[in-house]
């Protein structure tokens, strides 16, 4: 047994507050997550992971010109020296730097399987390999050149650039995603030809708008195309604020297949949304009969994209088919623009098109003036060593003798020629043979032309407008390399208007059309059995509920319900449970105030009448189009005072109407004299002093009054034994026990 363990001496324990410790460390890692992680940087458009692989790559000497590597070697090397986190992130963030459906430019070509539109994931890193592309160099073209500044690596060995030199607009260019603490960051890719004419312009206009830069930026430019459909005000709003949205819809074609029959192609999907699982909720959609329009869904894609829709008949409107697939399914998809980076690499902040590209452009200004004074120095040097060797030309003997005579030569050279110690070490280090005449015409040459470009220099970094004149070179020579009539410069995303569908029923277009009858128990709960069905007898209800209302409708059709407090509301025939069970609670599909309940249901008629009456007797003809509710809390169409509740809801198509009280008062009066509106408390139609208004009828008169008797038997009442019920709104009107015995309600 060996000697146990004490514990360590209480002296050494420090009381923190835990608030304060919690407050602390979260700070700690959120601003780590912010900087180090998620948001990329205004001036490269990098996240630190993807600059530390670009840079892992380029010491590695992958130049596009240069043979492939394994990938394994790249992340081993990347992970072991810049970035000390997980293999598959690193992998992972490479891949996707290769991926041609993913960034607009990619910056790393891949060789092997690096994943596919699919949503395949890529092979295994040993069997991948990977080196740097055209874009890439340009990134980080005159890092050697003291351009930016370096931070030591995580361990403190080597060194890696803060930011990369950037020829290229990278942040706008290939976008970015990134979810922080507390902020995310998500900038689609763009045109780089539409950005280089954008930061020309405000090279030469330094004060210049968002809105103004809009007419050189049109819009996102996806890798995978479609079609932008955006108004451009809100594109112009978007780029203004940094912060909005972007609709972009698969691009498609009708194909004619003769014989009046034909396919929709779709060659091109939206930015981000995998080809596989568009097709497999696709197919969803299918299986539970919400696209009767479509009978068929196939992939047909080989290097290109081309899924096949095959329409459920010839006589379908392909404009139609296609809007009904954009609104149920990722044909259309919304891309998010929160234009949120790290402003000075420092800083995150939410800035407007105009500010990304001044921070590029300014960022640009500083690499020229890094750049330009590297070389300046590089010359001095240069300059000074030619110096010395050129004074050697005019006495080579004396040189030769001091070389082979004195023991310490160089103080003995510098003495003599009054030479620095560079220049001294400089003829001390040059060759026998370069001692020849050519060699000093040479050096006389090279002399002259750097001090050519000496003077150039000191102009360059003196002059404002020379920086911006040279920066002006650069992004025009970027914008020839990546034009509109190059195959990767091209624009491939295209703003159109999307066509005119204020007069279509996408309710019918996306639903099967077929018979229901739909059932309302008194407790509230809605179902919907298959077919017209007459006989109701058969259906079962929960506990003590009974039937309170049925009717026929088809599964397209809409269905308003009238609650107890005035409101109407609108539910979806499609959306109504199957006949199997009880059905649902009405309650989950309506907002319904607490106390209230239905007490009406009919099925929605575009363009016709509804009376709306409260158990006071006072109520209104109203469009039933005005009653349409968009929401689940419903409309508030008829006022109620307090004590009261809305009663009644029934079709207003006739030229009369009956009404009947509680205590079997009934009257029937010209439709005419009750007010049509769209809202309020409407008229008196009958006067109900110690009553309540039970029921109404719009009938046309001279076809009679339709009503059935307690054993649910229809009746009809001609218009003379209609008589002493005749009379004006308002009025009581006479008792109903001796016309109508056994009377259940009106109606057919």
């Amino acid at each position: 047994m060996g000697q146990p363990v004490l514990p360590p001496p209480g002296d050494g324990i420090e009381s923190v507050e835990l608030k304060t410790a919690l407050e602390e460390r979260y700070y700690a890692y959120a601003l780590s997550t912010i900087m180090q992680r998620a948001l990329p940087d205004a001036r490269d458009g990098l996240k630190p992971v993807h600059r530390r692989i670009l840079y892992g790559m380029r010491l590695l000497r992958l130049d596009p010109t240069s043979a492939f590597k394994k990938c394994a070697k790249i992340v081993g090397d990347v992970m072991g020296d810049f970035h000390p986190h997980g293999d598959q992130a690193i992998y992972d963030a490479l891949v996707r730097l290769s991926q041609d459906f993913a960034q607009r430019y990619p910056l790393v070509d891949g060789q092997g399987n690096f994943g596919n539109i699919d949503g395949d994931g890529p092979a295994a890193y040993r069997y991948t390999e990977a080196r740097l592309t055209e874009v890439a160099r340009l990134l980080l073209d005159g890092i050697d050149e003291d351009t930016v500044d370096f931070r030591p690596s995580y361990n403190g060995e080597k060194e890696e650039p803060v930011v990369l030199p950037a020829a290229f607009p990278n942040l706008l260019a290939n976008g970015s995603q990134g979810i922080a603490v507390g902020m995310a960051t998500s900038i689609p890719p763009h045109n780089a030809a539409e950005l280089c004419d954008a930061a020309l312009y405000l090279i030469q206009n330094r004060e210049a708008t968002s809105e103004q830069l809009c007419t050189f930026v049109q819009g996102p430019d996806f890798p995978t195309g479609g079609i932008l459909i955006d108004s451009p005000d809100v594109i112009r709003e978007a780029y203004r604020t940094g912060r909005g949205g972007f609709r972009v819809r698969a691009r498609w074609a009708k194909e004619d297949l003769g014989r009046g029959t034909w396919n929709i192609v779709v060659t091109e999907i939206p930015y981000g949304v995998p080809k596989a699982r568009l097709i497999e909720k696709l197919a969803d959609l299918l299986q539970e009969k919400k696209l009767p329009l479509l009978a068929d869904v196939r992939d047909e894609s080989a290097e290109d994209v081309r899924v096949v829709l095959e329409p459920r008949s010839r006589s379908v409107d392909p404009v139609l088919l296609m809007e009904s697939l954009f609104r149920l399914s990722e044909l259309e998809a919304r891309v998010p623009l929160n234009l949120n980076v790290l402003v000075g690499g420092v800083v995150p902040r939410v800035i407007g098109l105009a500010e990304c590209l001044r921070e590029w452009v300014d960022h640009r200004r500083v690499v020229l003036q890094r750049r330009s004074s590297y070389r300046l120095g590089q010359i001095e040097r240069r300059l000074e060593i030619l110096g010395g060797l050129l004074i050697v030309y005019l006495d080579l003997d004396e040189v030769i003798r001091i070389i082979r005579e004195e023991d310490e030569p160089k103080a003995a050279l510098m003495a003599r020629f009054e030479l620095t110690e560079v220049q001294a070490n400089a003829i001390l280090d040059t060759r026998l043979r370069s001692l020849r005449k050519l060699e000093e015409m040479e050096l006389k040459r090279e002399f002259e032309a750097l001090t050519q470009e000496k003077e150039g220099i000191e102009a360059l970094l003196g002059s404002e407008k020379l920086q911006w004149t040279e920066i002006t070179k650069q992004i025009r020579a970027v914008k020839k390399t990546f034009g509109p009539e190059t195959k990767l410069g091209k624009r491939r995303t295209t703003l159109e208007n999307p066509p005119d569908t204020a007069g279509i029923d996408f309710t019918a277009a996306m639903v099967e059309r077929e018979p229901i009858t739909v059932i309302l128990s008194e407790k509230g709960w809605i179902r919907a059995l298959k077919g017209h069905v007459a006989d109701l007898s058969g259906v079962t209800f929960k506990g003590d509920d009974t039937l309170k209302v049925s009717f026929l409708s088809e599964t397209t059709a809409k269905i308003l319900l009238l609650a107890s407090n005035g409101k109407v509301f609108t539910i979806e025939a499609s959306k109504l449970p199957g006949g199997r069970g009880f059905g649902d609670p009405v309650r989950l599909m309506v907002d319904l105030d607490d106390g209230t309940e239905i007490v009406a249901a009919l099925p929605y008629k575009p363009e016709s009448k509804l009376l709306v009456a409260g158990s006071d007797g006072r109520g209104f003809i109203a469009p039933s189009d005005a009653l349409v509710a968009n929401t689940r809390k419903g409309k508030a169409i008829l006022g109620l005072d307090e004590g009261t509740s809305a009663t009644l809801l029934v079709p207003a198509e006739g030229d009369h109407i009956a009404v009947c009280s509680s205590d079997k008062l009934m009257l029937v009066f010209p439709a005419s004299e009750v007010t049509e509106l769209s809202r309020g408390k409407g008229v008196r139609l009958q006067r109900c002093r110690q009553s309540r208004l039970t029921d109404a009828c719009v009938f046309t008169l001279a076809d009679g009054l339709p009503w059935r008797d307690g054993s649910g038997q229809a009746r009809l009442y001609q218009v003379a034994m209609l008589e002493k019920f005749m009379g004006h709104r308002s009025d009581a009107g006479a008792l109903m026990t001796r016309s109508f015995p056994k009377f259940e309600r009106f109606g057919k």
